[in-house]
Order: structure tokens, then C-alpha cells, then sequence
């Protein structure tokens, strides 16, 4: 029996041997992959600053037309997503910072994407007291005309024009001209 039990122990070591190998062999090609990814920037979520909104027509949820010509001044865009969780957390900051956000209610938008109307009614709830608020599908207008492809994604818009833009209020403040 101990010929067999010695010929067992060094095929199982072979084995353990052989995938610590391939285990290396994976880490260094994720770091390769890594590495590669790195060199290239992460697609837009934003109209690039300087870039001009597009036109769209919406209606918010208090039955308010709303087109990019009602974009005047400094206006703050927030799209959270019902699906994304890093939303659940953004659109209460977002809320605090609209709140003291020049201009107030109507210098403020927040448009919340969905598939389900009724799964918006937390978001809001939450941002109807402080923004304009639209909820559309994911190839909705607005969505469309700021060329919005991630959630969370937050604008400054001033005219019509981008100004700052990134998933971040400190993407906001950081990038914002004085």
C-alpha cells in the first residue's frame, strides 16, 4: 500500500504544482491586460467641455415643457439611473449640493432614467423639491442631447455648453472655470 500512497502524494504535489503555475501565468496576463487598458482613456459619459447640448423636448413631472433653450445661465444636470447603484448614493449628494446651487430650483435638472416610470418615484422624491425633474428611457432626449452612455453622470451647463462634466461633485467643482 505505500508504493501506491507515495505515487498518490506525488501526483496530487504535480498537480498543486502544475496550477501554481498557470495561476502566475494568469496574474501576469492580467497585469498585461491592465497595463493595455490603462493607455486608454475611458470613453466620454459627457459631452466634452465647450461642446454644445444638443436640442431635445421633454416634459418634466410636474407637466413643465422643458427644451434646451430653458438651459440659461449655470445650470447644474445630474442622470441617475434606477438600475445603478453608485446612483443611490450620488443623488443624495447631488440633492445637498442643488440645494445651494445659485439660481435654485430652476437652475437645476435632474433627469432619471428608467424603464419603469414607477421605479423612479424615490428619485423623485427625493430631487423635486430642489430640480427640474425628467424621467425618461435610456435613449431619451435628454440623455440623447448630452450624449450621456454611464450613470451617474453630472454637467455644468452654462448657455447650453458644457462646462464641467464627469460621474463626481468634486468632478464638478474640480474642473469648473472660476
Amino acid at each position: 500500500m505505500t508504493p501506491y500512497l507515495l505515487a498518490g502524494v506525488v501526483l496530487v504535489g504535480l498537480i498543486g504544482a502544475l496550477n501554481l503555475i498557470l495561476t502566475f501565468g494568469v496574474i501576469r496576463r492580467l497585469r498585461e491586460h491592465d497595463r493595455a487598458l490603462a493607455g486608454h482613456p475611458a470613453p466620454d459619459q459627457v459631452l466634452r467641455i465647450g461642446d454644445a447640448v444638443g436640442d431635445f423636448a421633454a416634459v418634466t413631472v410636474d407637466g413643465d415643457p422643458l427644451t434646451r433653450a430653458h438651459l440659461t445661465g449655470r445650470t447644474a444636470v445630474g442622470f441617475f439611473s434606477t438600475t445603478c447603484a453608485p446612483c443611490l448614493e450620488r443623488l443624495p449628494e447631488f440633492v445637498d449640493y442643488a440645494r445651494a446651487f445659485p439660481g435654485g430650483r430652476d437652475q437645476v435638472l435632474v433627469v432619471v432614467v428608467t424603464r419603469q416610470p414607477e421605479e423612479a418615484q424615490d428619485f423623485v422624491g427625493q430631487a423635486r423639491s430642489v430640480a427640474r425633474v425628467v424621467v425618461e428611457r435610456f435613449d431619451g432626449p435628454i440623455a440623447t442631447a448630452f450624449a450621456v452612455t454611464a450613470f451617474p453622470t453630472l454637467a455644468l451647463v452654462d448657455e447650453g455648453t458644457t462646462v464641467a462634466g464627469g460621474t463626481t461633485l468634486e468632478d464638478l467643482t474640480a474642473k469648473t472655470p472660476a
